[in-house]
């Protein structure tokens, strides 16, 4: 047998890649954010 992308260990396999994916993305996203806040208080403090 192997371990293809029909087998429970490759479903397995591709269920965490996917979880590792998300939180990178996640990641990303709450970075942006939080500059694009900062960003923002920065410009409004200037003035």
């Amino acid at each position: 047998m192997t371990d293809g992308p029909g087998t429970d260990s490759g479903k397995a396999e591709f269920a965490r890649k996917q979880r590792a994916r998300n939180w990178a993305i996640g990641a990303v996203l709450v970075a942006l954010t939080v500059l694009f806040y900062a960003l923002t208080i920065v410009r409004m403090g200037g003035h």
